[in-house]
């Protein structure tokens, strides 16, 4: 006889079925798990024996083989231990077969027979809804797994209680989905004196889904206008919310069964390494461009990082997805971000403002800035600078306006976009003006004859790349929008043009 369990695989955040197979048969008694496992499920035999033993169970003196098909797929993480110990109690006949079967099963045993939580239990629970089966998963994360609207969740603290479950001796009740993320950062613009320029940048940041880069002394104000970015952004759609979340739970970072509505904030310290920050490591997890997607990966101090590690943010900010090459198998990750981040002027701070557009900068601000590479650069629509702020500016009472009047105008003008590119039947359809592409760029973003012109002639003289043309296009497609206006107009080009600098040493 062979019992069968059914559980699933993680293929970044592609969900894979995974048949567990258990055969019981005559020979020396032996415990082998196959089927490509990783370390942590070839140590699912001690976890799983000694959780049976504490119910007061033990394995049968017979050659146990555990099979987990496809059996040329890499299984990794310990949430295989539930299922393996559910396909040993179907074989041992503690369980009807029959009833396990019709659940896709995922948990970590304990040595004490408790079932601990796993990673990637939202999205095993919309795989379990799609092949009509109920889900058995950790009780901490039955909240997570209850937003499967109509899927049967069973959530048990110990195999014990889910023992009793499935034979009819208690009844567990199912649990309820977890509450949803506050919409709010509680951070707000009006904390920040001073810095008007940076703010109005901000706004176009925040309504185009553009990305940014401060350049600016220490203490200028650059990370707290970072930090408050969130605060303009509309909250995640519940389409969005779900895909967030995803992405969140196969990390392992989704707590209490609580769908993120907030777009994320991620801010790594600039000692992060290349697989913190772009995803890999030796299972392939996601990284902080990842588990930034559609929301905002905010980088301080950039020269500071490591030459590869910025380099590798390339692709990422260009195609909105992170590849991960293995010599098994290739990941992919979603990375729709917003960029930002901030830089000193040089190594020291240096604080004098003129500096930063003369030419002739200190050998040192050159030497420092250069450490970003032309293309990545590049793919920064808006470079401004973060002048310090004066004593004057500190003793003023705080601005009237804050986070909720600048973002009553981004949702504007993001819905004006949405109204927008829904009526497109390409695929995908932009969500933002920093998506614009191909025809859709050029429909909606080309400018008036003025703008045309006046675009044409600063692309000459700051010798724009094609990629540097275009992102002004979107800046300006989004300074129109925020005026409510349709055309693309030459004084929206020429505020876009002003936001896009050359870097010392490059022109």
């Amino acid at each position: 006889m062979v019992a069968r369990v059914n559980t699933v695989a993680f293929h970044g955040i592609e969900v894979i079925a995974v048949d567990v197979q258990v055969q019981m048969a005559a020979g020396l008694p032996a415990f082998t798990v196959v089927g490509l496992p990783d370390k942590a499920v070839a140590e699912s035999r001690e976890r799983v024996r000694a959780a049976l033993q504490a119910l007061g169970l033990a394995l049968p003196p017979k050659r146990i083989t555990v099979n987990l098909a496809p059996a040329d797929l890499l299984k990794e993480g310990s949430h295989f231990d539930l299922p393996i110990a559910l396909g040993l109690l179907a074989a041992m006949g503690v369980l009807p077969a029959d009833e396990v079967a019709g659940y896709t099963a995922l948990g970590e045993l304990a040595l004490d027979g408790r079932i601990n939580a796993v990673a990637g239990v939202l999205p095993a629970a919309i795989h379990a809804l799609q092949q009509e089966r109920g889900l058995i998963c950790p009780q901490a994360q039955g909240g997570e797994a209850a937003w499967a609207e109509g899927l049967e969740v069973l959530a048990p603290d110990t195999l014990l209680a889910l023992i009793n479950h499935v034979k009819g001796k208690q009844v567990m009740q199912p649990p309820v989905p977890g509450a949803v993320e506050p919409a709010e950062s509680g951070l707000d613009l009006a904390d920040i004196k001073g810095q008007e320029s940076a703010k109005r940048a901000l706004e176009i940041t925040a309504a185009g889904g553009h990305n940014l880069l401060m350049i600016g002394p220490p203490g200028a104000g650059k990370s707290m206008l970072a930090a408050r970015l969130p605060s303009l952004l509309p909250p995640l759609s519940p389409a969005e919310a779900l895909e967030v979340s995803m992405i969140h739970s196969v990390a392992g970072l989704l707590e209490g069964g609580r769908l993120l509505r907030l777009r994320p904030f991620r801010d790594p310290h600039h000692s992060a390494s290349l697989p913190a920050l772009v995803g890999g490591g030796q299972r392939a997890r996601p990284g902080e461009v990842s588990l930034a997607h559609l929301g905002v990966l905010f980088l301080d101090e950039l020269p500071e990082l490591s030459r590869p590690t910025l380099e590798a943010l390339r692709q990422p900010l260009e195609s909105g997805r992170v590849s991960i090459a293995r010599a098994a198998a290739h990941v992919t990750y979603p990375a729709r971000v917003q960029f930002v981040a901030a830089m000193n002027p040089c190594r020291c701070g240096h604080l004098d403002d003129a500096a930063l557009a003369c030419p002739r900068v200190p050998k040192c601000a050159q030497e420092y800035q250069s450490k970003i590479s032309g293309p990545l650069f590049d793919r920064i629509d808006l470079h401004i600078e973060v002048p310090a702020v004066s004593p004057a500016d500190l003793t003023l009472p705080p601005p009237a306006e804050g986070s909720a009047e600048v973002a009553a105008r981004v949702a504007a003008a993001r819905e004006r976009q949405r109204a927008r590119y829904d009526a497109l039947e390409t695929e995908p359809r932009p969500r933002s003006n920093a998506e614009l592409d191909g025809a859709p760029l050029e429909a909606f973003a080309t400018p008036d004859a003025e703008g045309q012109r006046l675009l044409t002639d600063a692309a000459a003289k700051m010798k724009l790349s094609a990629r540097g043309y275009h992102r002004v296009l979107r800046v300006a497609r989004t300074l129109a929008d925020l005026e409510a206006v349709e055309s693309v107009r030459r004084h929206h080009v020429a505020e876009a043009l002003s936001y896009r600098r050359v870097m010392p040493g490059r022109g």
